[in-house]
């Protein structure tokens, strides 16, 4: 599959769903800024993945992400989309641009909503609507020392 298929629109969306379903899969959905795609991104999506049988990432948009993190994203959407479909692991982006994935989860209905190990369950957007069809809501272990502030710090503090 191409990278670029993988990245769908919210119209596009359900169609795909729909046959992961009728092929009995596991929906697990996650979402995020992924600016700059390091170890610790890898590794968590990577895990949120292995809990079911395909991974719906909701990505933030541009708009969202200034209105998040000042100063960002370094790369635009488009990159980071096809970054994250790049990967084996994940089989759908979809960008959202508002404040919370919400109304994304809401076309989704996944089986499984994953957040780090930082995030309480009851903090995690969504986690009533997916507890309340029977869902899951899942807390994977985040990669100590790895984070986009970080690495921008780094080569902030090295040049």
């Amino acid at each position: 599959m191409w990278t670029k298929d993988k990245i769908l629109t919210r119209e596009q969306l359900p169609a795909t769903l729909a046959d992961w379903r009728a092929q009995g899969r596991k929906v697990v959905f996650t979402n995020g800024c992924f600016d700059l795609l390091h170890l610790g991104h890898v590794d968590y999506l990577e895990q949120a993945r292995h809990l079911g049988d395909a991974l719906v990432v909701g990505l933030n948009t541009d708009i969202s992400v200034r209105c998040l993190k000042p100063g960002r994203p370094i790369q635009d959407e488009e990159a980071r989309a096809r970054i994250l479909a790049a990967l084996a692991f994940v089989d759908a982006v979809v960008l959202f641009g508002e404040p919370t994935p919400l109304s994304l989860i809401e076309l989704v209905q996944p089986d499984i909503l994953v957040k780090g190990d930082d995030y309480a369950i009851e903090r995690i957007v969504g986690h009533e609507l997916v507890l309340a069809r029977g869902g899951q809501v899942l807390t994977v272990p985040l990669v100590a020392g790895y984070s986009t502030s970080r690495i921008v710090e780094h080569i902030i503090a090295t040049q």
